[in-house]
């Protein structure tokens, strides 16, 4: 579990591919089964746990042809996690030196 070799993309180069990082506060203090929870969902790349004002952060890649937008997420990903306190959405815009696996 040291190494692992994979593919990455620059999200910018694929059109309708959008990175979203979210800030989780939960209910509870079982937080390394929340992040294992989380990066389950469709769309999440990592769950790691954080110190600081929120439990977790989620990084999520979203696809319009895959049907996957942030309202997508929400409704049906996000609402499958109980014990969620508060999730604040930072939506990438624009990166540098930035590269993501592509995952969906």
């Amino acid at each position: 579990g040291i190494l692992q070799i994979s593919g990455l993309i620059n999200p910018e180069s694929v059109p309708g591919v959008q990175v979203v990082m979210m800030g989780v506060k939960l209910k509870t203090l079982d937080l390394g089964r929340k992040a294992q929870e989380f990066s389950r969902l469709r769309g999440v790349v990592s769950a790691v746990v954080v110190t600081g004002r929120y439990d977790l952060i989620v990084q999520v890649i979203l696809s319009e042809e895959e049907g996957l937008s942030l309202l997508d997420f929400f409704k049906k990903e996000l609402a499958k996690v109980p014990e969620i306190l508060e999730v604040e959405t930072f939506v990438v815009y624009q990166s540098h030196n930035y590269l993501v696996p592509f995952i969906l």
